[in-house]
């Protein structure tokens, strides 16, 4: 397992193409890149991307999910095809890249309304796109679903639930578990050798979010956990921008869960 951080940390700091330079001066080996708009799926940025991160090491992607992913799932040809025409060319991107994985949050729940959900139809499609993100990037590059208080996927058995009907790995992120007020267990329990990527942020006793060892989360008990399953991917720093003021405040967090981890290894977490 290793700590890494996402370029979304840097948001309103640093543009993309910056933040993957102060990664490297952070000496960080290991991000997710986010993608913020539609211009920075261009082929010409990817580009950009690819000449400036060195041996930074891209592990995932990750868009403004919302711009075309719900498009996806429309029983609309022309809507459908839209939507995966940005969608094709953000997975040749995570080629250039070498990104192992793309986080995916696909449909929102925007209404205020008990949804009833076709697992079976919302499943099989996203077999589909599963299958579309391996022919795009040449076998490179896997979907991952990630749990999000705000889409479809807000409550741990969704993903047993459209699992029945496709092989999609999944994302683990903290604080979206948090926000849906569920335990992250009873997430990852759920996930089990799905798991692919953890985002990792920490937050307060009311729920403000904070840097990784400023916050209440137990960090050393989560990579134990890990551990003990086999997970052997990334932890990624996915913080927000007023959560720190230096760029030092996010070396001694890397550090910090960089100590959880090696407690972790010793055997100093155990549940």
């Amino acid at each position: 397992m290793e700590i890494g951080i996402s370029t979304a940390s840097f948001f309103t700091k640093e543009k993309t193409e910056d933040a993957i330079l102060e990664i490297n001066k952070l000496k960080i080996p290991v991000c997710e890149i986010f993608l913020g708009t539609f211009s920075e799926y261009k082929p010409e940025f990817i580009d950009e991307l690819v000449s400036r991160k060195d041996g930074l090491q891209v592990y995932s992607i990750h868009t403004l999910n919302q711009q075309f992913e719900p498009e996806l799932f429309s029983s609309m040809d022309r809507t459908r095809s839209d939507g995966e025409g940005f969608f094709q060319t953000v997975i040749e991107g995570a080629e250039k890249l070498g990104a192992k994985y793309y986080t995916f949050h696909g449909p929102a729940k925007i209404k205020k309304i008990k949804y009833n959900l076709n697992y079976e139809r919302i499943g099989n499609r996203v077999e589909q796109l599963c299958d579309f993100v391996k022919l795009h990037s040449h076998n490179t590059t896997e979907l991952t679903y990630e749990n999000v208080h705000w889409t479809y996927y807000n409550e741990p058995d969704y993903i047993t639930n459209i699992g029945k009907y496709t092989n999609v790995g999944t994302v683990l992120d903290i604080k979206q578990a948090m926000q849906s007020q569920i335990d992250v267990y009873d997430y990852l329990d759920k996930m089990g050798d799905r798991l692919r990527n953890v985002h990792l942020c920490d937050y307060d006793a009311n729920g403000k979010l904070e840097l990784p060892g400023n916050g209440i989360f137990d960090f050393t008990q989560l990579f134990s956990r890990l551990l003990k399953m086999g997970y052997n991917g990334c932890g990624m720093i996915e913080v927000y921008p007023d959560n720190y003021k230096t760029y030092d405040q996010l070396v001694k967090c890397y550090d910090y869960l960089n100590e959880c981890l090696y407690k972790a290894k010793n055997n100093e977490g155990e549940m």
